[in-house]
């Protein structure tokens, strides 16, 4: 558990306190939502990305062949080797 100390405006940390956004789990809460948001905006920001550079759509092969070499190195960092 980390405890942190935070500075805020004095209207603001009181507007805050009175919904009840300074409890640990609202601070958790709101901290988790911030981080999946960011999260979920950088994926999109990649997918407008890939969608600009305009890939050739990989064959079935290809996409098999892509496949079995990620299982392949699944299983040799499994074993150790």
């Amino acid at each position: 558990m980390t405890t942190l100390t935070i500075d805020l405006p004095d209207n603001l940390a009181k507007e805050a306190r009175q919904a009840g956004l300074l409890t640990p789990r609202a601070i958790e809460d709101i901290l988790r939502e911030t981080l999946r948001r960011r999260a979920v905006n950088g994926l999109f920001s990649a997918a407008d990305k890939l969608a600009a550079v305009h890939l050739r759509p990989m064959t079935m092969d290809e996409i098999q062949e892509e496949v079995n070499a990620v299982r392949a190195q699944r299983k040799q960092r499994a074993s150790g080797t």
